[in-house]
């Protein structure tokens, strides 16, 4: 049984390229090239050679290394790797119960690399992830910003600043899920309190570093949680902040202002009826599409438009999976349906790719197909907003890493049996050597 399911998926997948290949300029010819810098490339081309892209335009027009490993990709879409700016895989397990604000926590403590939902998440064509704790908490954690790259451990996809340091932003909420019994606030207005009595307080630890002028005997106690909001209020990390109602949304807005943070908000399911409040404060939204009905109240009016109504205002806009909200493998569809209700067709794309990488700080790195980029892309076999697209193979930094015509990648695509387990597809479809099945 288990050789006639190999058998029915072994066919020939665009580029067979070995992981080893990076020495070797690969290049592919012959596709469409939606390089979202631009207007899309009939018969493009693309050289990539050591993780980075090294020509693109149309084939005419690229000249290819003669040592170059050619891929014909005639009849395929080739674009840059999805970006999901908020997502909860890798069995993410950030603040407790003990206080609603506790900016000391790495949500990168509780990840596991091998978990499942990272072979889901390029199965669907995402590359860059921002992964995130909970929104149960008022300030859950510090995110973690992360590569899709053949990892054994956690630090291997780490997305790293000039000082070699893990980059990612802060999560913050507001609205009914960070409301409880004490020590949680019961109310809004007591959750802005405490916002703002936080933040005050690293106001004070941060003067008080600067009082002190590098003499250690006058330097405060150090204190974790206070060292994360100070990056926050320096703006060197982001503020990721969950929220729903056009209110909450404008109590972000206004914390902001007071406290000079930088922020994206997240869900905005009445960022509709704000959006020009949103705009004019230049804020950048990003946005949750769920096709389904049920959730909590305070997204009753949710509605697909919305990154319509934000685009048209001018806000930057962004989608995410919040996965498992929405499964990383149809994370394509939340364009589609936005271009349903009214976004264009570029911006939707944009908001899958670019506008995502803005948010992270990394469009200089990721987002687009351009020289000098990283060679994160996806090969396609047919219209990004199609329902019946597959995506092909996805790459990162040169390196393949989903195949569809692989039968164990194709699992982690469709679903079933093994496909939740999150070390190996097992007792299913494929031989395991080292326990002897």
């Amino acid at each position: 049984m288990r050789s006639s399911v190999r058998l029915a998926f072994l066919f020939v997948g665009v580029g067979s390229l070995p992981a080893s290949a990076q020495d070797t300029p690969v290049a592919f010819t012959g596709a469409t090239i939606v390089p979202i810098a631009g207007n899309p490339i009939e018969n493009g081309a693309m050289v990539v050679h050591r993780g980075k892209i090294t020509a693109v335009g149309a084939s005419s027009a690229v000249s290819i290394p003669a040592d170059a490993l050619r891929i014909d990709a005639t009849g395929k879409v080739i674009m840059p790797g999805l970006v999901d700016t908020h997502s909860h895989i890798g069995g993410i397990g950030g603040a407790d119960s003990s206080a609603p604000i506790q900016a000391d926590i790495r949500i990168y403590d509780s990840l596991n690399v091998r978990d499942s939902g990272f072979k889901r998440a390029l199965a669907g064509g995402l590359t860059t992830l921002n992964i995130m704790p909970g929104s149960g908490h008022l300030l859950s954690g510090q995110t973690v910003y992360v590569k899709l790259r053949q990892a054994e451990t956690i630090e291997d996809i780490f997305i790293r600043d000039v000082d070699g340091n893990p980059l990612g932003g802060m999560k913050m909420a507001n609205g009914t899920n960070s409301m409880s019994e004490k020590p949680f606030p019961e109310t809004r207005s007591k959750s802005a309190a405490l916002v703002r009595e936080q933040y005050i307080k690293a106001q004070e630890y941060r003067d008080k570093i600067v009082r002190a002028a590098g003499d250690p005997t006058k330097l405060p106690a150090r204190d974790l949680a206070m060292e994360g909001l100070v990056e926050v209020l320096e703006r060197k990390r982001i503020v990721h902040h969950h929220t729903h109602r056009h209110d909450d949304i404008i109590t972000v807005l206004r914390l902001a202002k007071e406290f000079n943070f930088r922020v994206v908000l997240h869900h905005v399911s009445e960022g509709w009826k704000v959006a020009d409040e949103i705009a004019k404060a230049g804020v950048p939204c990003s946005v949750i599409v769920v096709d389904s009905p049920g959730g909590k109240l305070e997204a009753s009016e949710m509605t697909f438009k919305t990154g319509a109504v934000l685009e048209k205002a001018g806000a930057l806009v962004a989608f995410h999976t919040d996965d498992w909200i929405t499964d990383s493998r149809v994370f394509f569809r939340s364009a589609a349906l936005a271009v349903r209700a009214g976004m264009t067709r570029d911006g939707a794309l944009k908001a899958l790719t670019i506008a995502g990488a803005k948010m992270l700080d990394l469009d200089a790195r990721i987002g687009s197909l351009e020289v000098g980029k990283d060679a994160d892309f996806i090969i396609l076999n047919g219209d990004p907003l199609s329902v019946y697209t597959k995506v092909v193979e996805t790459w990162v930094e040169g390196r393949k890493r989903f195949d569809r015509s692989d039968p164990k990648d194709l699992l982690y695509a469709v679903g079933g049996y093994g496909a939740g387990r999150d070390q190996s597809p097992y007792m299913c479809c494929f031989d395991h050597p080292e326990d002897g099945q």
